[in-house]
């Protein structure tokens, strides 16, 4: 059911894959609560995906974007801004990435490299993307940009790898942009720390699945799911958070709070 909490407003959304990933479940979302989109990945990325499907469903112009590449971030706000007329109302920041994971090479062992090019891509491209915007008065009045992150970011997950020092950072980026971005244009700036959801990027982790399951073993709702995620992401695009900023929100079915469950007691004692 759509109750038209987006109508009228433009955005962004960044790192749609495929009909597995979050972001994607978001376009679809935001599209039916009335707004008007953009999308947008690496050329990589647009080559390797499926993209295109989304863009002609959501009838929204694709346009690449290395968000590693100031040029390339400029150019998306700018074609932007020229597809809408003006600024946008909200950014999805759905983009992680860790050469490291791919590769199988432990925390310990990591190639800095790799960890460098996954901070940037994972991390850095927040920062970036924020502070051209900034630059370029992108945001509308009132604007919301929402990152996606997981608890890795606070708690040792040990296959999670270098991808939870990315989090983590992220996390600190969006808290200071929270604050200078607000001040300049009351845009506020937030997290969503998610479930372990399986998308692309999530099965490439190392026991993945058994992330799943003990996350849903532990939450006394279960795991929050990505269609969950899209409409919790469309609440803080809306009106409705306009005072919510610089927040990491917890979206895992109470994961996050729960020393231990009855279920896996009951696993252990077996």
């Amino acid at each position: 059911m759509a109750y038209n909490l987006l109508k009228g407003k433009k955005g962004i959304i960044f790192g749609a894959l495929n009909s597995q990933s979050i972001a994607w479940k978001v376009a679809q979302r935001a599209v039916q609560e009335g707004a008007e989109i953009v999308l947008t990945n690496s050329p990589l990325a647009l080559r390797m995906g499926e993209l295109n499907a989304l863009a002609e469903e959501c009838n929204a112009p694709v346009i690449p974007a290395d968000v590693t590449s100031n040029d390339d971030v400029q150019n998306l706000f700018t074609k932007s801004m020229e597809h809408f007329n003006g600024g946008v109302d909200f950014v999805l920041h759905s983009i992680g990435m860790s050469i490291n994971v791919r590769k199988g090479i432990p925390y310990y062992e990591n190639n800095y490299e790799f960890t460098h090019k996954g901070f940037d891509i994972s991390a850095l491209s927040l920062h970036r993307v924020l502070a051209t915007a900034m630059k370029m008065d992108a945001i509308n009045e009132w604007g919301s940009v929402v990152a996606l992150t997981y608890i890795a970011g606070q708690r040792v997950f040990p296959d999670y790898n270098d991808m939870a020092d990315n989090k983590a950072a992220l996390e600190s980026i969006a808290r200071n942009f929270g604050y200078f971005y607000g001040k300049k244009n009351k845009v506020r700036v937030n997290t969503i720390s998610q479930s372990p959801t399986l998308t692309t990027a999530g099965s490439g982790v190392k026991g993945f699945g058994g992330f799943i399951d003990y996350a849903d073993k532990m939450s006394p709702l279960g795991n929050a799911d990505a269609d969950q995620c899209a409409d919790y992401c469309v609440s803080l695009f809306s009106d409705f958070t306009r005072m919510v900023t610089m927040q990491n929100l917890f979206h895992d079915g109470g994961f996050s709070f729960t020393g231990v469950s009855q279920e896996v007691m009951e696993s252990m004692g077996k």
